[in-house]
């Protein structure tokens, strides 16, 4: 069957800025860990859809606000991750928890705003939620509820796995020349793994290919008809994100350092959660360690992933931890980058002309979702 979607989608700007406002915008998003932000004043930098954005620790509290200074601009937080009041490096404005000027040095001798001004000196909000050990964002002024993005059985299955994650964190980011879009149609494609990991993750893990009928004739059904309301847009949202044990692995290979860890469950499975738009999360060692991928959409030729490795938490600290986590990064990285070269291929070779690309119907899940963006798209509904 061929793809409704055109070369337009993938790579230009206008259409990058029309889903941010349709797409982006309204839904939330995955922005971090909050064992990265467990103490006081700790804070994580994001940039989403072109808002920058921190996320800080106030006593305990996690609030998000847009990571600009109201007197000049200049960004309150500049690293990606750290420990600091939210105080501007510029000219030393500080922030409460509220977003409001708690300080401004000398206000009274060179700034000297008056009373009714200086009142409304306030930071933008940004709604926040915590899903176990997961952080998720909101840009809209009026927010989704939590559960209408994502089913009760999903959220509890993501609070049950982030909560096992432990505490030490290791931090990457790949800048990728491709479409956001292209990550979530990667990672929803079962049979791609055999010939482009064929020497590593499939040695591992033998993904079968599932023909979902059902699913089939729904995205058959959709497709002709379309999105019939709102209530139907959200149920289908619903279904887009999903999670739990994949696939069973070959032969889970023991070592020493997974008696030091709580492992996540029993079985010697792959574990894997796809939570649309923006967020991987998988275990290629049977739950004793697990990989957080971050898609963060730059522009429409460019995705950064940003990449979080923890193991399972520790039952006491071992002297070798941190190199585990480096170990086991760099062998998530030959995967990655399998991927991104494939993905980069497809961005760099789409043009105009290009044939429209004909789908199969083990690609049901990624033709329903290609079936709900376009009529997001065609404004068919909002969210």
């Amino acid at each position: 069957m061929k793809s409704r979607m055109s070369a337009e989608a993938y790579q230009s700007e206008v259409w990058f800025l029309h889903e941010r406002e349709l797409l982006f915008k309204p839904l939330w998003q995955f922005v971090g860990l909050r064992s990265m932000l467990a103490q006081h004043n700790a804070y994580i930098t994001r940039t989403v859809w072109g808002v920058s954005v921190v996320v800080q620790n106030f006593q305990g509290e996690l609030r998000a606000f847009e990571n600009l200074c109201l007197h000049r601009q200049n960004p309150l937080q500049i690293a990606p991750q750290g420990v600091r009041p939210l105080v501007c490096s510029y000219h030393g404005w500080g922030y409460g928890m509220d977003g409001g000027v708690s300080n401004i040095p000398f206000e009274a001798e060179v700034y000297r705003y008056p009373a009714e001004e200086r009142q409304c000196l306030r930071l933008r909000r940004f709604a926040l939620e915590e899903v176990g050990g997961l952080v998720f964002i909101n840009l809209s002024d009026a927010p989704l509820p939590l559960t209408d993005q994502f089913s009760p059985d999903l959220l509890d299955s993501l609070r049950g796995v982030s909560l096992a994650f432990d505490g030490e964190v290791l931090q990457a980011t790949f800048q990728t020349k491709m479409n956001w879009k292209l990550v979530y149609e990667n990672l929803r494609d079962s049979h791609h793994p055999r010939y482009v990991h064929a020497q590593s993750l499939y040695q591992k893990v033998k993904f079968p290919v599932v023909l979902d009928e059902q699913g089939v004739a729904a995205s058959q059904r959709l497709r002709q008809q379309g999105v019939q309301s709102r209530e139907e847009a959200l149920s289908l949202l619903r279904s887009f994100s999903n999670g739990g044990p994949d696939a069973p692995m070959e032969e889970l290979v023991p070592y020493p350092w997974h008696d030091k860890v709580e492992r996540y469950g029993d079985k010697d499975w792959y574990y894997n959660w796809l939570v649309f738009p923006n967020l991987h999360i998988a275990s290629g060692s049977g739950g004793y360690s697990f990989i957080i991928e971050h898609h963060v959409p730059v522009s429409a030729n460019r995705t950064d992933v940003v990449v979080h490795y923890v193991t399972a938490k520790k039952k006491s600290k071992y002297a070798v931890s941190a190199a585990v986590l480096l170990a086991h990064l760099q062998g998530a990285e030959t995967v990655l980058r399998e991927d991104f070269e494939v993905m980069e291929r497809i961005q760099a070779g789409l043009h105009a002309q290009a044939p429209t690309a004909v789908l199969g119907d083990f690609e049901s899940a990624n033709q329903t979702i290609e079936h709900w963006y376009l009529d997001l798209m065609g404004a068919r509904f909002a969210l």
